[in-house]
């Protein structure tokens, strides 16, 4: 009697530690609550509470540099389509910035500030007719956190040279530009996993190049 007294006690202690805590992970899941703000004066009135901002295809007039200062949780910025002939130095501000999107807008350098932005994972610069593509990268280049570059119609007929810089490089997209073949320089990035070459010029043997394509995935 006594044992099933003590097994009957043990059942319990361990279905007490078995509950799932389901309330506790869905406060820590910030993942849930993360509503993307798609207005600059609604964000501005909470912006400690701000971690999407798409402002894209609204042709801003984006304020003073000063206000960037504001969205220190902020983590995905999209000025897409913005057609902005500058893009502000306040952003290199954001220290917990992940992924921007700048493309199709009409500047021609990325600010020195971006140099700062140490959790930037993934930066889509297409469309991008007007950048000075070379000198922009080499701002960005030593990022330690960047993993994914967008370079996607861009009018390319190269692979820009700084970009066997960028060291930590796991994913490039390079489709619909004007590639007549596949650059063999993409042996230099040693952490490369992926290329998107899609919808360029080049005609040749997907099958071939890819049983030799340096263990890397290719998208042709």
């Amino acid at each position: 009697m006594n044992n099933l007294i003590v097994i009957n006690a043990l059942t319990v202690v361990l279905l007490v530690f078995s509950i799932p805590k389901s309330n506790a992970q869905v406060s820590l899941d910030s993942s849930t609550t993360k509503k993307e703000y798609t207005n600059l004066e609604e964000a501005l009135e909470n912006p400690d509470k701000v971690f999407r901002l798409n402002l894209s295809n609204q042709n801003i007039r984006l304020p003073l540099d000063s206000i960037w200062a504001k969205f220190q949780n902020l983590e995905y910025l999209s000025l897409r389509n913005d057609h902005l002939t500058k893009i502000p130095e306040g952003i290199g501000s954001l220290k917990n910035l992940r992924v921007l999107d700048l493309s199709g807008n009409d500047f021609k350098l990325l600010p020195e500030s971006f140099s700062r932005l140490e959790n930037l994972n993934e930066i889509y610069l297409d469309d991008e007719k007007k950048m000075d593509i070379n000198k922009s990268l080499w701002i960005i280049k030593d990022l330690p956190n960047l993993k994914k570059l967008h370079l996607e119609n861009d009018n390319l007929k190269s692979i820009p040279s700084s970009v066997f810089y960028f060291h930590n490089l796991e994913a490039l997209y390079l489709n619909n530009n004007r590639f007549k073949k596949i650059p063999k320089e993409i042996q230099s990035l040693k952490n490369i996993k992926y290329i998107d070459l899609h919808d360029n010029k080049f005609k040749l043997d997907n099958q071939n190049f890819q049983n030799h394509g340096f263990g890397i995935k290719i998208r042709f």
